[in-house]
């Protein structure tokens, strides 16, 4: 894995836990969601830490070498 790689991984992650943590919001104001809440907040939570630890490897991953064109 390169760090765009990886960068791309806590990208998609971070994308999937928001649209999970908006889901927990709209369920919280509707009586009949009440109970789906805890599955779908965890869920969130699960896709924040592959966020942060995805994030956390491209941090530690030496950046790309630019490549300086002979002209």
């Amino acid at each position: 894995m390169n760090r765009q790689q990886a960068l791309d991984v806590a990208i998609t992650a971070a994308t999937n836990s928001k649209v999970l943590a908006r889901r927990v919001e709209e369920m919280a104001y509707n009586g009949d969601s009440m109970g789906q809440i805890p599955r779908f907040a965890q869920a969130g939570a699960l896709w924040a830490e592959v966020a942060e630890a995805h994030a956390a490897i491209a941090a530690a991953l030496p950046e790309p070498k630019k490549v300086e064109s002979g002209v």
